[in-house]
């Protein structure tokens, strides 16, 4: 019962955090950022944040400082939106999904390319 409620409190903080993002944050390295998913512990206490960035490696090294320095506030706006005892402590990751995703796409391409000559 409690991963129901934990993936609830997840996509509403993951609405929430793309609004912050967007409207809120003010810092000039946090720009073209994609929340894409928030997994939230069972006892509602940590909440991981992926994120992606676009931009070059070195902008989403950036990016990601930029959100750590800036945890507070988004933790305290997220209180302030999401009815909750105790707002989650949250962390930002950079979520790799997408470029693991076009690599598999790209060798599997090129083994139909091979296979076709």
């Amino acid at each position: 019962m409690s991963n129901v409620r934990a993936d609830r409190v997840g996509e509403q903080i993951k609405k929430e955090m793309a609004d912050i993002l967007a409207r809120e944050v003010k810092d000039p390295r946090v720009q073209f950022v994609t929340v894409t998913d928030v997994d939230v512990t069972g006892d509602l206490q940590q909440a991981r944040v992926y994120v992606t960035v676009l931009g070059s490696e070195e902008d989403q090294e950036n990016t990601i400082q930029a959100l750590q320095k800036a945890r507070g506030f988004i933790r305290s706006e997220i209180g302030n939106r999401v009815q909750l005892r105790k707002t989650p402590e949250i962390s930002f990751y950079f979520d790799e999904s997408i470029d693991y995703g076009n690599r598999i796409e790209r060798l599997l391409k090129d083994l139909n390319e091979e296979k076709q000559e």
